[in-house]
C-alpha cells in the first residue's frame, strides 16, 4: 500500500485474563478502508506487529481495502504498547550508547509479572475494539499462525457474528509435537546467562539470540535448506550470515523477551475446546469443532513442521461441509503463509478469492 494508516489503542480498563487482571489493558489496532463494506478481521501472529500485516493488505493482494473494510488487531504483549519494554530504532541522538529507548510497565505487572494470557483472552479483547468499531457482522477472519489459531476461535466464541474464517499454517488448538517444538526455544532464552527469571535490566541478548537459532530451523521445510533457501537470492551469503543478520537482529530489534514467553504461551496453550471453561478433552476437541457453523478455509503448508498438513486433514474432518482444505505445495515450510515468498503469496490470494466468490 503507498501509506499505511496509524495505529489506534482501544482502553478496555480493568480486564480479566487467564493469569489475573489487568489494571488497563490496551489493544492495538488499524484500520484499512471504508466501514461501509464488509469487515475483514486481521489478527497478527508471533513475531507480527500491525505493520507487518501489509504483507496481505493491498488492492492486488489477498485483502483488498477498496472491497473490504480490514481491522488488523495486535495480540497482547506483542509489543505496541510497550507492556514491559519497546525497543524502538531512533537517531543516534535520541538513544543511549545501546541504541535502544526502553519504555517501563510499571510495578506490580512489570516484567516476568505480566499476567499469562489466553487466546480467548484476545478474542475478547479484539471483539469490544469491533463493537466500538460498529461491525455489526464480520464477513471473514484471517490469520497466519497464531493468527490461524485466532481464526478457529472467532467462530467459536461468537457463532452469530463471524461468516466465514480463513487459517493459514494454523490449527484448532496445539498439538503435543506443536508444544514440544515451543519448549525448545523458551528453554533457550529462559535459561540463558542474561535472562535472570525475567527480572533483566538490559535486553538479554544472549536469550534472544539463543531464541531465534533455535526457532529458525522450525520455521522452513528440509527441502528449502537444502536448496539453500537461507541465501534468500543472494541476500546473504552464507547459513551463519543468515542467522545473525535475520533471524537474531529481527527479535534483538524489535522484541522485548518477556514479551516473547508471554506470547509463547498463549500459543502453547491454544485449543478451542478450552473456551468458556471447557474441559480440554479429545472429545470435546470433536464436539467444539463438529459445532462450528461459520464457513472455513484451512490452508496448510505441505511442509510445514509445527503446523503439518496431516493434522488440518483430520481437523477438516471433524469440521464436515462447511470446510475446505487446500495445501500450499511449497518448499517454504511454516513461512510459506507469512509473505516470504511472492509464489506463495499469489496462490493464498487466489484461493482466498475463490473461497469468498464460492460462499458469498
Amino acid at each position: 500500500m503507498s501509506s499505511a494508516p496509524t495505529s489506534q489503542y482501544h482502553h478496555h480498563g480493568r480486564f480479566q485474563v487467564a493469569g489475573g487482571v489487568l489494571p488497563d489493558a490496551i489493544t492495538a489496532y488499524r484500520t484499512y478502508g471504508d466501514p461501509a463494506n464488509p469487515c475483514i478481521v486481521f489478527p497478527t501472529c508471533y513475531g507480527g506487529k500491525l505493520e507487518s500485516q501489509d504483507y496481505m493488505i493491498g488492492e492486488n493482494k489477498a485483502l483488498n481495502p477498496k472491497k473490504y473494510y480490514i481491522v488488523t488487531l495486535a495480540l497482547f504483549s506483542n509489543g505496541e504498547v510497550g507492556f514491559f519494554w519497546h525497543i524502538s530504532r531512533q537517531t543516534p541522538d535520541t538513544v543511549g550508547d545501546d541504541g535502544l529507548i526502553l519504555q517501563f510497565q510499571p510495578a506490580p505487572y512489570n516484567g516476568p509479572y505480566f499476567p499469562a494470557v489466553s487466546y480467548e483472552d484476545n478474542i475478547r479483547a479484539q471483539y469490544a475494539v469491533l463493537q466500538k468499531l460498529g461491525v455489526k457482522k464480520v464477513f471473514a477472519v484471517v490469520g497466519f499462525s497464531m493468527g490461524g489459531q485466532q481464526a478457529y476461535y472467532w467462530p467459536v466464541m461468537y457463532p452469530d457474528f463471524v461468516e466465514r474464517y480463513i487459517a493459514i499454517c494454523g490449527s484448532a488448538r496445539t498439538s503435543m509435537h506443536n508444544k514440544c517444538f515451543i519448549e525448545g526455544p523458551k528453554a533457550a532464552l529462559v535459561n540463558s546467562k542474561d535472562f535472570l527469571d525475567g527480572h533483566y535490566k538490559t535486553p538479554p541478548q544472549a536469550g534472544i539470540r539463543a531464541f531465534g537459532r533455535v526457532y529458525s530451523a522450525w520455521a522452513y521445510g528440509q527441502t528449502w535448506f537444502r536448496q539453500h533457501g537461507y541465501k534468500q537470492g543472494g541476500k546473504f551469503p552464507d547459513l551463519q550470515s543468515f542467522l545473525r543478520e535475520d533471524w537474531e537482529e529481527s527479535f534483538l530489534s524489535y522484541w522485548d523477551a518477556n514479551d516473547m514467553i508471554t506470547l509463547i504461551n498463549t500459543w502453547y496453550h491454544g485449543d478451542i475446546s478450552l473456551v468458556n471453561g471447557g474441559p480440554g478433552t479429545d472429545q470435546a476437541f470433536v464436539n467444539c469443532l463438529g459445532q462450528i457453523k461459520a464457513k472455513g478455509l484451512i490452508m496448510p503448508s505441505k511442509t510445514d513442521l509445527y503446523f503439518p498438513p496431516e493434522d488440518s486433514v483430520d481437523e477438516v474432518a471433524l469440521l464436515g461441509k462447511n470446510a475446505k482444505l487446500v495445501v500450499i505445495d511449497t518448499v517454504w515450510g511454516h513461512m510459506a503463509g507469512g509473505g516470504a515468498n511472492p509464489d506463495d503469496d499469489e496462490f493464498i490470494a487466489k484461493e482466498i478469492a475463490k473461497f469468498i466468490d464460492e460462499t458469498t
